[in-house]
């Protein structure tokens, strides 16, 4: 599909960023994934920052009650959804207020004036309005009665003006889309299937979006269109996807590669819930989710399908993760495959549901009682979510453990483009269960940690298979028979035994993007921050300065040749949006003395920010 055609005041752009901000209630989060969609459907790399309260309806007109969604598309391949806005749609004065900082002088400010009443006003504790004391002079502002000129389009539908109104944020997508060259269509066609079941709805969102389209093209306002060509990516099929859908589409794709059926059991919590729903919508791919009483049942049922020979699968945060840890320790003693996904969020206990962090790392590492090691992956994208599930899974069904893959809420409701890979290059995950004992004393018995010399995986055999029986518990196993032992020496070789077939997972060497190979200073980063560092170190690089850059995936056990990658350079910088979790670990393992850069506002890194600190870096390593 292509834009419609632009007029002659069409000015071409390699890039926007546009932010749509709002009331709670306002539906930014629609009107900026519909704006997305369109993108992505002509065609440009994009990239996305959805930002809402954890609320479900904090006051109106507050500032706690600001719900904002930020998108960067471009003609070019781009890594973050960017730093600041070159246009704010502002529906409401606490809108304005909790994003005026991020718009740069010059940029343009849309603002619905139906909102700023004095009322509204004094809610955010403006003493003046902003669009009559010249504060706003420095932006190119327009002020549009949305609300108004809305109520007023929709009158011949019939609809109250409340009903009406609620139609606004289609107003302003009309408008955006208006001035970007976007098609309606595709738009047209969603708001008709989203009410599919009450036509007038959807009549009167299209009328209303229409009407935006129309308030751009008539009034004199906006003298200047935009054009954002479509970027030039591999060839391929291409859809927009979001993190959690992604990790979904890879666990649906990981139990059809691996032939067994899926098993999800969960509890919802925000923001991992989406996980749950996208694949309650795969029973055909031979998916079951069972949605249950509580974290701890969820992940113990999980854990019961992986031991009747299912792919066992739960979904959490990080408070889940602190309910689920005795049976991630179960699943540890028992050595049965199973996949965890950890979407981590603001903590500590509640914290910050809908904002996003890094920090759940060290709990992932050593959040268990006894030696309970876990392999743990984090993927750097939404798209990468897809290959993040299928390597998990690869892992825990090959090594006979269970596999943490560490999310976030940054790249869960993130969006980009996904090149949708082809069935004949998905790996053969295929499992082969034990069918007859296995025991080395001519006794014909069937030991159960009896371990396959390549990997340490002890055999995996399917209840009721004639002859296998065996025990299963938390209690210490002896080495090959799985009787229980409380034998000092047999506990000793049982944890070593646990802790070296971790050591030993087949993980990929860690890549360094260094291009001139002159590189004096080295970033190391690891799950979402990828977007940011990659950006920054353009950035970097485009000012004649020399920086490397390595993104870990695997955290345990971390790639073989990092140690010696990290010593190659004179100084290691770790940025995390942590207090510096991975910094730790680095020092302890390759006593390196990486520099540790941390932020935790419940917001990703801002490219500016990292760029900032890596030109200190590197110019102090230059002066040094």
């Amino acid at each position: 599909m292509t834009a419609v055609a632009p007029g002659p005041t069409a000015k071409a752009v390699d890039r926007i960023v546009i932010r749509f901000a709002g009331d709670s209630g306002d539906g930014m989060q629609l009107t900026g994934d519909r704006f997305t969609s369109e993108a992505a459907t002509f065609g440009n790399d994009l990239a996305t920052l959805p930002d809402f309260p954890a609320e479900i309806r904090a006051p109106q007109g507050t500032l706690p009650g600001v719900s904002s969604f930020q998108l960067h598309f471009a003609d070019y391949d781009i890594l973050t959804p960017g730093d600041r806005p070159d246009v704010l749609v502002a529906m409401n004065p606490a809108a304005l207020k909790a994003n005026i900082a991020d718009l740069p002088a010059g940029s343009i400010l849309i603002v619905n004036t139906d909102e700023f009443t004095k009322r509204n006003l004094a809610k955010v504790d403006y003493t003046s309005n902003p669009l009559e004391d010249q504060s706003l002079a420095s932006y190119q502002v327009h002020q549009v009665a949305m609300a108004s000129i809305t109520r007023a389009a929709l009158e011949p539908t019939g609809l109250s003006k409340r009903d009406a109104e609620r139609a606004k944020n289609m107003f302003a997508l009309g408008l955006l889309s208006w001035m970007y060259n976007r098609e309606t269509v595709g738009t047209e066609r969603f708001l008709r299937e989203k009410f599919a079941k009450n036509p007038a709805i959807a009549e009167a969102n299209i009328l209303a979006f229409h009407t935006g389209w129309n308030y751009g093209e008539t009034t004199e306002s906006f003298a200047v269109t935009y054009l954002v060509a479509p970027a030039k990516l591999a060839a391929g099929t291409y859809r927009q996807i979001n993190g959690n859908t992604a990790l979904a589409y890879g666990i649906v794709a990981a139990g059809q590669c691996a032939k067994r059926p899926v098993f999800l059991g969960t509890y919802p919590i925000t923001p991992a819930s989406d996980v749950l729903h996208e694949l309650a919508k795969h029973k055909n791919f031979d998916v079951t989710t069972f949605q249950a009483e509580d974290e701890i049942a969820g992940i113990g049922a999980a854990l019961g399908a992986s031991f009747g020979g299912a792919l066992g699968v739960t979904s959490t945060s990080g408070p889940g993760i602190a309910l689920k840890s005795e049976t991630i320790g179960l699943a540890v003693m028992t050595e049965m495959p199973l996949v965890v996904l950890d979407i981590q969020r603001g903590g500590p206990s509640t914290g910050l549901p809908t904002k996003t962090e890094q920090a759940d790392l060290l709990q992932a590492m050593f959040g268990r009682n006894g030696e309970a090691p876990v392999p743990i992956i984090a993927p750097r994208s939404p798209a990468d979510c897809f290959q993040a599930a299928l390597d998990a899974t690869r892992i825990a069904l090959t090594y006979r453990t269970p596999v943490l893959l560490l999310s976030d809420g940054y790249i869960a409701n993130g969006s980009e483009p996904w090149l949708i890979p082809d069935i004949e290059d998905l790996p053969d995950l295929s499992v082969e269960f034990a069918t007859e004992p296995n025991a080395t004393d001519g006794s014909g018995e069937f030991w159960p940690y009896l371990r396959d010399p390549q990997t340490l995986a002890r055999p995996w055999a399917v209840p009721g298979t004639p002859g296998l029986e065996h025990r299963i518990g938390g209690l210490e196993k002896a080495d090959r028979t799985g009787n229980i032992s409380y034998a000092p020496d047999n506990h000793d070789k049982m944890v070593r035994l646990r802790q070296a077939k971790v050591d030993g997972i087949d993980v990929p060497g860690a890549e360094v993007d260094d291009p001139s190979g002159n590189a004096r200073a080295l970033v190391l980063g690891w799950g979402s921050s990828f977007g940011p560092i990659g950006a920054a170190c353009r950035r970097v690089r485009g000012l004649g300065m020399d920086i490397a850059h390595v993104h870990l995936r695997n955290l345990n056990p971390f790639p073989r040749n990092l140690g010696e990658v990290l010593s190659r350079y004179d100084k290691v910088v770790v940025p995390e949006m942590n207090l510096g979790q991975l910094v730790m670990l680095v020092r302890a393992k390759f006593l390196v003395d990486a520099v540790s850069y941390t932020k935790v506002a419940g917001l990703p890194f801002k490219a500016e920010e990292l760029q900032d600190v890596f030109v200190d870096l590197v110019k102090g390593l230059d002066a040094a």
